[in-house]
């Protein structure tokens, strides 16, 4: 029994929330264009409708087996606000109302033996014994819903070895091995699962420099082969094929990395598209299949446009931004019914990639800086990895 089953499994019981983040977008693009943060520049308001429905999920059971638990999540919702404005990418743990940064990434570019070069990360990893995050030699990482579960993975781009991490003792519970490299890992919305995507090779592509200010860059067909369903409690590993998304039809995908994510009740899968609809579902066993009726995404993101409570959905039709606001760039999560967290940027925003994290009220009239704005275009660009504290 790890110290976190020992202090919490007898307070521990409730409803799970959706904890997974989007897969990588392509890197061959970057995440903003002009004409986008044209439409999504606003002031803080963030205009929302009401909309009658609720959502809640399943509740999950503590399973023991292969040394492995998995833990029931707490129902007390978290609403305190956690802030590192200093420093981008963070060094103290940030969080609003129920969701976290639990990780994020940092970029490099590694030199290849013909003179090109291809990007790399460094994943960090937030850390409760010091309240920060803590630099990994992780190839991928995922941060279950309530931060007491990661899965790591093991290898140098890719790997055949997945772990079961204790965020709070920093062991490694358990090991998965595989037959196929994988390049992914997330999380179901339940915290028992977690999806690997397999790839026969590293999906990233190269570059070589074209001139002083321009470079070639590579797009090969993806290497995605399949996925796998790793049940954590039982260790087992089911593998499906999959292979990837054709560039060249539409709706399609011409980018090497096409990393899979779930449906928000975890019932189905999804697959990335370059093109909108930006998704397209698969059934757990790799089918074909249209999506839940219930799936409301912001765009891009993995994550239900409905708040909490069911009563609101946020607008893709935001007011224009007002003299002297912050100017919100993309509405990411509902932190609790009445506050979103959102990428933003101060004063008059001169340049869209030079933005952070931000806590919005739904009325415009609050907003808190969670982290510090830096230019995620430049050599210290990081991103973050979302997850349900609760």
């Amino acid at each position: 029994m790890t110290r976190l089953l020992r202090d919490t499994m007898e307070e521990w019981a409730g409803e799970v929330r959706v904890p997974y983040h989007l897969a990588d977008r392509a890197l061959r693009r970057r995440a903003w264009s002009p004409v986008a943060a044209a439409v999504l520049a606003t002031g803080l308001a963030v205009v929302v409708a009401v909309l009658a429905v609720g959502l809640h999920g399943p509740n999950t059971t503590v399973r023991p087996a292969n040394g492995v638990s998995v833990p029931v999540l707490p129902t007390v919702t978290s609403t305190d606000v956690r802030a590192d404005i200093e420093n981008a990418p963070p060094k103290r743990f940030v969080a609003a109302g129920d969701v976290a940064v639990s990780a994020y990434w940092t970029t490099w570019q590694e030199p290849l033996p013909d003179g090109a070069e291809r990007v790399r990360r460094t994943w960090y990893l937030y850390d409760p014994r010091s309240d920060g995050y803590e630099k990994t030699a992780w190839a991928w990482l995922d941060v279950a819903p309530g931060l007491q579960l990661a899965a790591v993975l093991q290898g140098d781009m890719i790997g055949r070895r997945v772990g079961i991490l204790d965020m709070n003792s920093r062991e490694v519970m358990a090991w998965i091995d595989l037959e196929h490299d994988v390049g992914s890992l997330v999380w179901s919305p339940d915290g028992t699962k977690v999806l690997a995507t397999a790839y026969s090779r590293y999906p990233e592509p190269s570059r070589k420099r074209a001139s002083r200010h321009s470079f070639d860059v590579a797009f090969p067909a993806s290497p995605r082969i399949g996925y796998y369903l790793i049940d954590v409690a039982t260790g087992e590993a089911a593998y499906h094929r999959l292979p990837a998304l054709d560039g060249t039809v539409q709706p399609g995908n011409s980018n090497g990395r096409q990393d899979l994510g779930w449906s928000l009740d975890g019932s189905m899968l999804w697959e990335p598209t370059d093109t909108m609809p930006d998704r397209l579902w698969l059934s757990l066993d790799g089918r074909r299949q249209e999506g839940p009726p219930g799936d409301q995404y912001i765009d891009y993101s993995a994550w239900s446009k409905v708040s909490p409570d069911g009563t609101r959905v946020l607008s893709r039709d935001l007011p224009p931004a007002r003299p002297g606001k912050q100017v919100v760039l993309q509405t990411l999560a509902w932190a609790d019914n009445d506050n979103v967290l959102a990428l933003g940027c101060a004063g008059t925003c001169g340049s869209e990639f030079d933005n952070g994290l931000v806590l919005v009220s739904v009325d415009g009239e609050r907003t808190t800086q969670l982290t510090g704005n830096r230019d995620r275009g430049g050599d210290d660009s990081w991103h973050w990895v979302l997850t349900r504290r609760n």
